[in-house]
């Protein structure tokens, strides 16, 4: 059984953030907040712990968060190793992910992904965000114990976080409700279209309800 103090959670913020100039995106500014701060709200109350990955910027992510990891490897490898260097630093038997430029995730997002890996036939290491069309694999629940796995797969020049998935036991966690809540943002024209649509919606209780 997964409970809060067998779960951590940690945001990935440790991309360079080409597509927006080289900015720190999880410090950008979201309808008056930093995108990071609005994906640590669907943590707050429902993980023992909140880590932060991060490679710059550390003192600004720690108002967010119980602790800031850096990669555990330098020069900015990708998703795969922010998971692996939070797998290496939590200190509960599970992790859950999410990134730090997807500010409209589910309100329940940690109960959810939870209640996916659980009620999946047979015994699951990964739990991964499904939107009804497409996976989201930087949103997963992940056994901790792969840790030294992933460490051999990165060693060997694995980058790609689906085919080191597809190495171990993995499940879908059916969003189809909400697909609209995985918007990422890469560029300034879809974070402005994105909060438009947050604006609108939130005078419409309806709509609200969905987000």
């Amino acid at each position: 059984m997964i409970t809060l103090q067998t779960l951590t959670g940690m945001i990935l913020a440790g991309g360079e953030g080409r597509r927006m100039g080289g900015r720190d995106k999880g410090l950008e500014p979201f309808a008056g907040l930093p995108l990071v701060a609005h994906v640590a709200q669907r943590f707050d109350g429902h993980v023992s712990e909140l880590l932060i990955n991060a490679n710059r910027n550390t003192d600004a992510y720690a108002l967010f968060a119980t602790r800031v990891i850096e990669d555990a490897e330098g020069g900015f490898k990708g998703p795969l190793m922010g998971i692996y260097s939070g797998l290496r630093a939590a200190k509960t038997p599970w992790l859950l992910v999410a990134p730090c430029d997807s500010p409209a995730l589910p309100n329940d997002l940690v109960a959810r992904m939870v209640a996916g890996i659980t009620s999946a036939s047979g015994e699951h290491d990964i739990a991964v965000a499904f939107d009804g069309e497409r996976l989201h694999p930087v949103v997963a629940l992940l056994r901790t114990s792969l840790a030294d796995d992933l460490a051999n797969a990165l060693a060997e020049g694995e980058r790609k976080i689906d085919r080191w998935y597809a190495r171990h036991s993995w499940c879908k966690v059916d969003m189809s409700d909400c697909p609209e809540t995985f918007a990422n943002l890469n560029t300034e024209e879809e974070k402005a279209r994105l909060e438009l649509t947050l604006s609108t919606s939130s005078k419409d209780p309806a709509s609200k309800e969905a987000l």
